[in-house]
């Protein structure tokens, strides 16, 4: 049986194991996609201490080869659900059921779909959740950012790096995104701001061809020439697994010591309730939940 067992292999669940390994718990990590999580999918970090400039995917290497370092096991499983037995909780995997003392949910969150007509339809034929993924097949054409936040503002400023025109489209006058992150985007010669205009449809034969917009102050449709469109709208958290009590939009509720309202089941970085979704907050919130879990563990014995 194993003290803890981590499920999602990104920021949170990488720091987890490092304090878990450290503190003396048999700890696996159960991942089914990518070690790193959606972080390791950016271009570039500025705002994690010690690291002025690096990768999504650099930094997730160095917090990686951290774990590793220290013996950390990690398979590759999905969970589809999580039964609480007694004093130990049960993993239903693809590869089996696991048994432990405590569990940590790290599974993070995806990017949210903005319900646009053809979004779709077009999804990996110009329509796109991650531009550095798929913005170097825009070198040199015309791309569409829908979104007003951090996020969108900087993979816009990015696109416009790759790409001979880029257009962000906002629903409202002023953008959420941080001051630094908009004047970069207003720096930028091939950015043209759509403030208060809505996507509506995207179009194309067997690519992204055009995007229709309506402007939200007069009500008037307009069809711009595009070849792909970035949405960056938000995320919804995967937890769809998790019996744990949660929010309206399905993030776990805990309490500041990453405890949910099942004993012994723990949630941490930006699958869980918290007022900021950064790998500065999420390697927190794991260093907290294996501190707690050995608590826990020590509790029970």
């Amino acid at each position: 049986m194993y003290d803890l067992v981590i499920i999602g292999g990104g920021p949170a669940g990488l720091t987890a194991a490092i304090y878990a390994i450290r503190l003396g718990l048999k700890t696996v990590m159960l991942e089914k996609e990518l070690v790193g999580g959606q972080i390791a999918l950016s271009d570039i970090i500025e705002n994690y201490p010690g690291f002025p400039s690096i990768s999504g995917a650099g930094l997730m290497e160095h917090f990686e080869a951290h774990a590793k370092g220290l013996g950390l096991e990690i398979l590759m499983r999905e969970v589809s659900e999580i039964q609480t037995k007694d004093k130990s909780i049960v993993l239903k995997t693809t590869d089996g059921d696991m048994e432990t003392k405590t569990v940590l949910v790290a599974t993070g969150a995806k990017p949210r779909r903005l319900g646009a007509a053809g979004e779709v339809e077009f999804t990996g034929k110009g329509v796109s959740y991650c531009a550095t993924c798929d913005g170097p097949f825009f070198k040199g054409l015309s791309v569409l950012v829908v979104g007003g936040g951090d996020t969108a503002l900087k993979e816009a400023v990015y696109l416009s790096k790759i790409a001979a025109k880029v257009y962000i489209v906002h629903r409202r006058d002023e953008f959420r995104g941080e001051k630094i992150q908009q004047d970069r985007a207003e720096a930028a010669d091939n950015i043209e701001f759509l403030r208060s205009h809505a996507l509506k449809e995207i179009s194309g034969d067997m690519v992204v061809k055009e995007a229709v917009l309506e402007d939200l102050k007069t009500g008037e449709s307009k069809t711009i020439a595009v070849d792909g469109a970035f949405i960056f709208v938000g995320i919804t958290p995967t937890t769809g697994f998790v019996e744990a009590e949660k929010d309206e939009q399905g993030f776990i509720k805990t309490n500041q010591n990453m405890e949910t309202n099942i004993p012994g089941l723990f949630a941490a970085g930006d699958c869980r309730t918290t007022p900021l979704l950064q790998v500065a907050t999420a390697v927190g919130d794991g260093a907290i939940a294996a501190y707690k879990a050995a608590d826990y563990i020590a509790e029970l014995e």
